[in-house]
């Protein structure tokens, strides 16, 4: 798998908040150390605002397998599903859904704090404190 980059705005020099900027990696990163069924639990809370074009679309494709037949309902991921998603492509989802559905991205805490044990790792802890971040007012504004 291909390491991703936790603070790409320090890498190019922009002026972005890493708090911002990072949200969709940060969930990359915890994905990739994520135990199987939490794997699972983040995929579908992170596929809840996808719909069929997209579900083909994102990441070449990846999660196309994940449209059920007949009716489209949603994407569910199965326990086996998560072995053939990687990071990456959960990175393409996450951004996405930060475009689509921000306050999915907001509920991520619950996601995480399924697992006491990931949410105390680096890639949990800083997740949850750049949701805080991202969440708290600007300085001065009321």
């Amino acid at each position: 798998m291909n390491p991703i980059d936790v603070n790409p705005a320090a890498r190019d020099g922009s002026d972005a908040p890493p708090a911002q900027a990072n949200v969709p990696v940060l969930v990359a990163k915890l994905y990739d150390e994520a135990p199987a069924p939490l794997r699972q639990r983040l995929l579908n809370h992170l596929l809840r605002p996808v719909g069929p074009l997209a579900l083909v679309v994102l990441a070449a494709g990846a999660f196309a397998r994940l449209l059920p037949p007949g009716r489209w309902s949603s994407a569910q991921v199965q326990l086996d599903d998560v072995w053939t998603i990687g990071p990456d492509q959960v990175l393409a989802l996450a951004q996405y859904v930060e475009q689509k559905a921000p306050d999915l991205l907001w509920r991520l805490p619950d996601v995480v704090a399924a697992s006491p044990l990931l949410a105390s790792s680096l890639s949990g802890a800083l997740l949850l404190m750049a949701l805080r971040h991202a969440r708290a007012p600007a300085p001065g504004a009321r």
